[in-house]
C-alpha cells in the first residue's frame, strides 16, 4: 500500500482521514502527560463521597445497588449518574483507587473527542472554510485538553462529578444541532426526536450528574443566538417546532435557572449574617466571586506547571468595592468582557460565544449559591470552548504563517509538559501535599494535610513546627490544634497549653464536628493504650464539652455528633451506663435507625449487649419521632430502605446478635462461679 493513499481520497473523506489521524495522536499524546498521575491515591471528599460502596454491603446485588445509587446527598438531586460511574471501577470500599482515575481520564478523552465534533459543527455553522475550519477545531480541543489546569478536575476521583456534566453538555450540543439540521431540511419529525433528547435527555442526565449540567440549556441558548439564528428555518411546521423546543427546552429552563439564583442572593443579603455556616455573608460572596473569576482567566491564559491545587481556604474575601481594590477592578473587567462580547456579537461570533459561554458556565458555582469561594476544577466544562478563537487565528494561515505554524507546534507541546509535571506530583500524595504546602503558606488546609504525611513519612519535629507556626495566627483552626496534638503524641507528649489551644480552636470554630470526628477516631485509642504522653480522656471530654458550648455548633447533628463521642469514651474507661446515657442522649437530639444501630452495636462490641438491647428498646419507644427527609433523593433512598424493610431487618439481625451476646456472656459469667465454688 502506498503511503498517503487518502490523498487519492475525496476532499471531504480526505479530512474525515487526516482528522481521525490527528485525534488519535492527540488522545495518544494525553494519555502519555496524564500517565505519571495515575499512581495517585484518594484524597479528601473521595474518603466522603466513595465509602457508600460499602456502606451497606458490596454492591453485588440489586437491593445494594438501589440503595447505593440513592444515596448522594451532595445535591438536592443526588447525582446518580455520578455514583453509578463509580462502579465501573469497584463495588466495595475500600478499594483501589487505579481503576478510578483510569476511568475518569477516558472520560477526559471521550470530551476531547465531542469537544472536537462540536467546534467542528460550530465552524461549519459559521461557514469557516473546511480547512481552516477542522484545524481551528482539533487545535481548540488539544489546547483544552491539554491544559495543566484541568489536571485537578481529571485527577481528583470524586470530580467525576465534574467531568461528567461535561460529557452531557457537549453531547446534547451536537445532538440539537443535528436535530435542528433536521427541522432545517425538513424532517419534522426526525428534528424534533433528537431536539428532545438533546435538550431534554442530556439536561436530565447532566443535572443526575452534577447540579451544573443543569446549565446545557444556558449553553443552547447562546449557541442558537449567537451562532445559529443566522441559519433561518423554513417558514410553517419546522419554524414552530423549532419555537416550541426553544421554548420548552431552552428558554424557560433559563428563566428557572435566573431567578433561582437572584431569589437566592436577595434572600441571603436580607437576611444578613454569614451563609450556611461560612465565615463570610452573601454580600461578600457576590462582591468575591469577580475576583475568583479573573483568577481563573488567569490560570487558562497563563498556564503554568503547578497551582494552589485543592486548596484555596486562604483566598482572601472581599469586604467591599474597594477592600481590596482588585474587587471593583475585577467587577469592571468582567463587565466589560460580557456587554463587549455581546456588543460584537455579529462581528465576531466565535470570540463572544467563548465569553459567554464561559461565564454561563460559573452561574451555579460562582454567583449567589453559597459553597466554598475557589476551586479550580469549576472550569472544566465552562473554558470547553475556551481556546476555539485561538486555533482559528492560528488555523489562518493567510498572514504569520511561518509563526502561526510553529505556534501550532509549541503551544500543545508546552502545555503537554506542564501537564505532565503536574500529573507526577498528582502520582505521589506525599510530594503532592508539600508542593501545596510550599505554594499555600497560608492555607490551614494545606499546611495539615502536609503535616499529616510528615507524621505518616516519620518526621513529626517538621509536623510540629509547621503547625505551630501557623496556628499562633489562625488559632480558631481546628485542623491545626488537632494535628499538633497528634504530632506532640508522637515527640514526646502533650502539654497543657496544647490542649488549651485546642480548646480555644474549638469554642470558636464555625465547623468542626466532621473533622473532629475524624481525628476522634484515630486519637482515642492510642490515649487508651497510653501511647501519647500528656493526653488524656479528661483532655477529650473538655474538647467534646467546648464543642457542645460553641453557638456556632448548635444544630442537633454536631451536637449529637459530640453526645456520641462522649459515651465512646465512657465506654473506653469501661464505663457502661454512662455511656448509654450518653448514646441515649444523642439519639433523642435526632431520632435516626442509623444513628440506633451504630450506638447498640457499639455497645455490643464493647461487652456490653444487655445495654445495646437497652438502647435498642429506647430507640422503638421514640422511632415514631424519626423525620424522614421530604424532598429530593435522600427521600427517594429513604422510600428505598422503607420498600426493602432495610431498617427492619437490620434490627432484628442486631437484636438477635445482642440477645446471643448476652446468653454467652451470663452463661460465661455462671461458669466462672461454679468454677470458683467447686475449685477441685
Amino acid at each position: 500500500m502506498r503511503p498517503f493513499f487518502f490523498l487519492g481520497l475525496p476532499m471531504r473523506n480526505r479530512f474525515a482521514a487526516i482528522s481521525l489521524i490527528g485525534i488519535l495522536i492527540l488522545l495518544m499524546v494525553v494519555t502519555a502527560a496524564y500517565w505519571p498521575g495515575l499512581r495517585g491515591g484518594f484524597l479528601f471528599d473521595d474518603f466522603i463521597n466513595l465509602p457508600p460502596l460499602g456502606e451497606t454491603g458490596p454492591v453485588d446485588n440489586w437491593a445494594a445497588f438501589w440503595r447505593y445509587i440513592t444515596s448522594g446527598n451532595a445535591d438536592l438531586f443526588g447525582r446518580p449518574v455520578s455514583l453509578l460511574s463509580f462502579l465501573l471501577d469497584a463495588h466495595n470500599w475500600p478499594a483501589d483507587p487505579g481503576p478510578f482515575k483510569r476511568t475518569s481520564l477516558i472520560i477526559h478523552l471521550l470530551n476531547g473527542a465531542l469537544l472536537y465534533a462540536l467546534l467542528v459543527k460550530l465552524g461549519q455553522a459559521l461557514h469557516i472554510e473546511i480547512t481552516r475550519c477542522h484545524t481551528a477545531a482539533l487545535m481548540g480541543g488539544a489546547l483544552w485538553l491539554l491544559h495543566p489546569l484541568l489536571v485537578s478536575t481529571t485527577l481528583y476521583i470524586v470530580q467525576r462529578e465534574a467531568m461528567l456534566p461535561a460529557t452531557c453538555v457537549l453531547a446534547g450540543l451536537l445532538i440539537w444541532m443535528h436535530g435542528r439540521n433536521q427541522l432545517v431540511a425538513g424532517k419534522l419529525g426526525l428534528g424534533l426526536f433528537w431536539g428532545i433528547i438533546g435538550l431534554g435527555g442530556f439536561t436530565l442526565l447532566g443535572t443526575l450528574a452534577k447540579a451544573n449540567g443543569a446549565l446545557l440549556p444556558v449553553y443552547a441558548l447562546l449557541t442558537e443566538i449567537i451562532v445559529l439564528t443566522p441559519r433561518q428555518l423554513p417558514a410553517g411546521r419546522p419554524s414552530q417546532v423549532h419555537r416550541a423546543l426553544l421554548l420548552a427546552f431552552i428558554v424557560l429552563p433559563t428563566a428557572a435557572i435566573t431567578i433561582y439564583l437572584v431569589n437566592t442572593g436577595i434572600h441571603g443579603i436580607l437576611r444578613g449574617g454569614n451563609a450556611d455556616g461560612r465565615t463570610w455573608t452573601y454580600a461578600q460572596r457576590l462582591l468575591t466571586e469577580p475576583r475568583v473569576l479573573v483568577d481563573y482567566l488567569a490560570l487558562l491564559w497563563l498556564p503554568r506547571p503547578f497551582s494552589s491545587g485543592l486548596f484555596n481556604d486562604q483566598y482572601t474575601v472581599s469586604l467591599s468595592l474597594l477592600h481590596p481594590i482588585s474587587t471593583l477592578l475585577s467587577i469592571v473587567f468582567v463587565l466589560f468582557l460580557i456587554i463587549g462580547a455581546w456588543l460584537l456579537r455579529k462581528r465576531y461570533p466565535a470570540p463572544t460565544l467563548v465569553i459567554l459561554f464561559y461565564f454561563a458556565g460559573h452561574l451555579l458555582e460562582s454567583t449567589s449559591v453559597p459553597l466554598e469561594l475557589y476551586f479550580e476544577h469549576r472550569n472544566y466544562a465552562p473554558a470547553l470552548l475556551m481556546f476555539w478563537p485561538l486555533g482559528l487565528w492560528l488555523a489562518d494561515t493567510r498572514t504569520l504563517t511561518s509563526l502561526k505554524r510553529v505556534l501550532i507546534v509549541v503551544l500543545p507541546l508546552g502545555f503537554a509538559l506542564m501537564t505532565h509535571a503536574r500529573a507526577q506530583v498528582w502520582g505521589d500524595v506525599q510530594t503532592q501535599a508539600l508542593v501545596w504546602a510550599r505554594i499555600n503558606p497560608d492555607s490551614p488546609r494545606a499546611q495539615a494535610n502536609a503535616a499529616q504525611m510528615e507524621m505518616q513519612m516519620g518526621h513529626p519535629r517538621e509536623a510540629e513546627q509547621r503547625l505551630q507556626k501557623l496556628l499562633a495566627s489562625h488559632p480558631e483552626e481546628v485542623q491545626l490544634a488537632f494535628n499538633l496534638l497528634g504530632a506532640r503524641c508522637m515527640t514526646g507528649g502533650v502539654s497543657h497549653a496544647d490542649v488549651a489551644a485546642a480548646r480555644t480552636a474549638m469554642l470558636s470554630t464555625p465547623n468542626a464536628a466532621g473533622l473532629f470526628s475524624h481525628w476522634f477516631e484515630q486519637i482515642l485509642p492510642v490515649i487508651m493504650s497510653g501511647n501519647c504522653p500528656g493526653l488524656s480522656p479528661d483532655d477529650l471530654l473538655e474538647l467534646i464539652n467546648a464543642g457542645l458550648q460553641n453557638p456556632q455548633l448548635a444544630a442537633n447533628g454536631p451536637q449529637q455528633d459530640f453526645t456520641y463521642m462522649r459515651a465512646r469514651i465512657a465506654l473506653a474507661q469501661h464505663h457502661p451506663d454512662p455511656a448509654l446515657a450518653d448514646f441515649l442522649r444523642a439519639l433523642d437530639l435526632e431520632v435516626r435507625p442509623g444513628m440506633a444501630l451504630k450506638s447498640a452495636a457499639t455497645l455490643g462490641a464493647a461487652g456490653y449487649p444487655t445495654h445495646g438491647l437497652r438502647l435498642l428498646d429506647h430507640y422503638q419507644q421514640v422511632q415514631s419521632r424519626f423525620k424522614a427527609p421530604d424532598r429530593g433523593m435522600p427521600m427517594v433512598h429513604e422510600w428505598v430502605l422503607s420498600h426493602q424493610n432495610y431498617w427492619q431487618n437490620e434490627l432484628i439481625h442486631l437484636r438477635r446478635q445482642l440477645r446471643l451476646d448476652a446468653r454467652t456472656n451470663t452463661a460465661n459469667t455462671d461458669a466462672v462461679g461454679h468454677d470458683q465454688s467447686n475449685p477441685h
